[in-house]
This record gives C-alpha cells, structure tokens and sequence, in this order.
C-alpha cells in the first residue's frame, strides 16, 4: 500500500468517487481522476492503479446501458484504436516516471482544447459526421491517449457526438467501448509492471468509492446544470494537468 499520507488518500478517494461519477452521469470528470492519482503517486504507478478502477466502473456502465450500443460505429474504430493502444504500450516502455508524467499532463491539456473545439462546432452549427479517415484519427488518438493516461474518454465523446448518436446510443457506445478497450490494455499494463499486486490492493480499497459515485451520478444526471459544471471540470482538469507539468 502507497504511504501517501491523509491528503493523499483524500485525493485517491476523490479520484475513485468521480471515476463512478463519469461512468454513470458525465464523462467530462474523467480527466480529473487521472490527474488526482498522477498527482499523488509516481505517473506510472497511478496508470495501473486506476486501471482496475475504471474497469469496476465498465462493469457498472455496461450493467446499465449495454442494449444501446451503436455496435457499426464501435466495430469501425477497434483496428485503429488497437494500433493506438500498442503505440502507446510502446511509448510507456520507453520513457521514464518524469516523461511519463509530463506526457499526461499534456495529453490532459489536448483533450481540454479537444473539447472546446467540439463546443465550438456545435455552436457553429451541426458538426460534419466523421467518414472512414477521421475514424481512423480518432481510434489512434483514443487508444494512444487511453493507455497512456487512461484519459480517452474526451476524444470518444467528441467522436460520439460526432457521429450523432442519440443520447442513449452514445452512452451504449461509449460504455461498450471503454470495456472492451480497457480489457485489452489489462495484459499490457500487468507486462509494463502498471498493474502489480499493489496497484490491485489499492483498487479493492477504493472500489466503494466508485460504487459511491456510481450511485451519486445515478442520482444528479438529470439535476445537473451540465454548462456550469463542464466549466468546472475544464478549470479543474487545466490547473491539475499544469501542475503535472512541472
């Protein structure tokens, strides 16, 4: 178990409380749970602590949406998110604790512009449905940035909406997708030394953390005002992914 002291365990609990949170209601606070463990643990440690995390939270996800899945739309992005999960396998073994850290702190800051760009074309209008060629940036963004920083949800949602998924459709969608791609980053992150006996330790401790989020965003998804709260995601995920660039 980490020796990382009251505030840090508060982090970590925060950190597994919004990983329910975003599997159950908006996906959007995400980010911040990578950025919380990253913050607290050594960056390659907190990839393989939140792992398991997330895979609780597929479960709960799948459990609740899984008759809704756009399966065409998911089966065109799994070759290229494939090739972006073992560009990112490859990446991890090369780079040390401070590179790994810096590199999540900037994928975190791209994927906040990621999501301004998208609020910026459905402001502008309804956006263009992606064909066969932004699919395949898509999936290679996903699975780059999902095993690097476990942080793919935002380039996902921009693709979803994208492809004008009704609101259930893409909550199907994206649950399905998110277990099936972390199910197939498992192996590679045990082979990485992500994934230990420790990282599990941890998990099982705040795995009632996730199922408290889980019910929490069961409970305020319809309540929320989603403009307010996307702005304090974005602030959050802006000053968490800055601090992990220093």
């Amino acid at each position: 178990m980490p020796d990382v002291g009251t505030a840090g365990w508060v982090a970590l609990a925060a950190g597994a409380v919004l990983v329910g949170f975003a599997k159950t209601a908006i996906g959007g606070v995400g980010p911040i749970s990578a950025a919380l463990f990253a913050a607290v643990l050594p960056a390659r440690s907190s990839t393989g602590a939140l792992l398991p995390l997330l895979m609780v939270g597929d479960v709960l996800a799948v459990g609740t949406y899984r008759r809704h899945a756009d399966w065409p739309t998911l089966l065109r992005l799994l070759p290229s998110v494939a090739a972006g999960i073992l560009t990112g396998v490859l990446f991890v073994s090369r780079v040390d604790d401070t590179v790994m850290r810096r590199t999540i702190g900037g994928v975190l800051l791209g994927l906040v512009a990621v999501h301004l760009l998208q609020r910026w074309a459905t402001r502008a209008g309804e956006p263009v449905r992606p064909g066969r060629v932004a699919a395949v940036g898509f999936g290679l963004l996903a699975g780059f940035t999902t095993m690097v920083a476990n942080a793919g949800g935002p380039v996902m949602s921009l693709y979803l909406l994208a492809s004008g998924l009704s609101v259930l459709g893409f909550l199907g969608t994206g649950a399905w997708f998110f277990a099936l791609v972390n199910l197939v980053k498992l192996p590679f992150s045990v082979g990485l030394g992500l994934v230990s006996f420790g990282s599990l330790t941890l998990t099982a401790v705040l795995v009632p953390a996730v199922l408290a989020g889980a019910v929490v965003g069961r409970a305020l998804a319809a309540r929320l005002d989603q403009r307010r709260f996307e702005i304090i995601v974005l602030v959050a995920t802006v000053f968490a992914a800055v601090n992990l660039l220093r």
